[in-house]
C-alpha cells in the first residue's frame, strides 16, 4: 500500500477576536476565571452572514494558493465539521467543491462534533488505502459554535469557550507527513446530554441554542472517563502504529479547561511545551487538532521524523486519536 499522509495544512478564523472581558460581560463568570480556569484569553467570532461553507472555502483557498494546486486534481472534497451548517437537512461538501472549482471532485459528508479531526483523518486514509484510483482528499471543517450559545444558562457554561474558524488538510499518496493510525473509543451512555433541543424531530419547536441535560450527573461521569479514555484512545492508535506514549514527541489536542489540559499531559509524559495549547481560540468542534498541528509546523516547531498525536473528544461521547510521522 501506497504511504498515505498529511500534505498541507491551512486555516481561517474570522476577523472578530472577543477578548476574555468581552465573555466575561456576556455571561457573568469574571475574567479572572475564564482567563485561569477555562483557558480562553478570547476566541474569533464570526460574522452574521459568515457560514461554514464559507470559512471552509477560505481555509481550502489558503491551501490551495498557497501549495499551487489545481483544484481540479482533487479527487474527493471531505466535509467534516460542525453539524450547524448553512441550511438544516442539507450538505455542504458538494456546495464547498463547487466553490473550490473541485470539478473532478467526489463529495463526501461526515460532519460532526469535537472528535472530529482525528475521525476525519481515519476516514480520508481508508478511502485513499481502498480505491487505487484516488490519489487525493481535500478535508475541509468549520464551526461557527459561538452563536449557539446562550450565556444566561449557567447548565451550558462549559461550552462558553466555543470560538469560530475552519481548517483544510490535504491528504495524498505518497505525501510527507505520514498518516498512521488511528484509535476511537465511544461511550453512548452520555449521548443526550449536550445537544440543542430544538429543531429536531423530537422538538421541533423546543430551546434553539446548546444544553445539557443534566450538568451534574455528566461532570460526575466524566470526570471518572475522560482521562482514562483520552489515555487509552492514544494509546490505541500508537499500538496501531507500533509506537508507545514514549515514543510521542508533540500533542496537538483540542481546547479544554487549563487543570485537564495539565492533567493530560502528565498521564501521557508530555512536558506542556511540547503540547497546543488554543487559548486564544477556544475551542471549535472538529477544528482544533489540525489548527494546531498547521499553528505547530509554521512556528518550525516539529521536526523530521517527530511522532505527532492529535487526540480528540466529543460529545455523544468519543474520544479519538490519530499519528502522524512528520516528514
Amino acid at each position: 500500500m501506497s504511504r498515505i499522509g498529511i500534505a498541507a495544512t491551512a486555516a481561517y478564523l474570522p476577523e472578530r477576536w472577543a477578548a476574555a472581558a468581552e465573555i466575561a460581560a456576556a455571561s457573568g463568570i469574571p475574567e479572572q476565571v475564564l482567563v485561569e480556569k477555562f483557558g480562553l484569553r478570547g476566541k474569533h467570532v464570526a460574522a452574521e452572514d459568515e457560514h461554514v461553507s464559507d470559512m471552509s472555502v477560505q481555509a481550502a483557498y489558503a491551501l490551495l494558493d498557497e501549495r499551487g494546486i489545481d483544484p481540479e486534481s482533487i479527487d474527493c472534497v471531505l466535509y467534516f465539521g460542525s453539524m450547524w451548517k448553512d441550511y438544516a437537512v442539507w450538505q455542504a461538501a458538494p456546495w464547498i467543491a463547487h466553490r473550490l472549482g473541485c470539478s473532478r471532485a467526489f463529495a463526501v459528508e461526515y460532519d460532526n462534533v469535537s472528535c472530529g479531526s482525528p475521525v476525519a483523518l481515519r476516514v480520508g486514509r481508508a478511502l485513499l488505502a481502498s480505491e487505487p484510483e484516488l490519489e487525493t482528499v481535500l478535508m475541509v471543517a468549520a464551526c461557527r459554535e459561538s452563536h449557539l450559545l446562550d450565556y444566561g444558562n449557567e447548565r451550558s457554561r462549559f461550552m462558553f469557550n466555543f470560538g469560530d474558524g475552519a481548517v483544510a488538510a490535504l491528504l495524498a499518496k505518497e505525501a510527507p507527513n505520514e498518516l498512521l493510525a488511528s484509535h476511537a473509543i465511544t461511550d453512548g451512555s452520555f449521548s443526550l446530554q449536550v445537544k440543542v433541543p430544538g429543531h429536531g424531530s423530537v422538538e421541533p419547536d423546543g430551546y434553539p441554542y446548546l444544553d445539557v441535560a443534566d450538568p451534574g450527573s455528566m461532570k460526575d461521569g466524566l470526570d471518572a472517563v475522560s482521562l482514562p479514555n483520552f489515555v487509552a484512545a492514544a494509546e490505541g492508535a500508537l499500538a496501531r502504529s507500533g509506537a508507545t506514549l514514549a515514543d510521542v514527541s508533540y500533542l496537538c489536542g483540542i481546547h479544554m479547561k487549563r487543570s485537564m489540559h495539565r492533567a493530560l499531559c502528565v498521564a501521557l509524559g508530555l512536558d506542556e511545551s511540547r503540547a497546543a495549547y488554543l487559548d486564544d481560540t477556544g475551542h471549535m468542534s472538529g477544528v482544533d487538532p489540525l489548527l494546531a498541528l498547521d499553528r505547530a509546523a509554521r512556528a518550525g516547531k516539529l521536526e523530521r521524523g517527530d511522532l505527532v498525536l492529535l487526540l480528540a473528544a466529543g460529545t455523544g461521547y468519543t474520544w479519538a486519536a490519530s499519528v502522524v510521522r512528520w516528514g
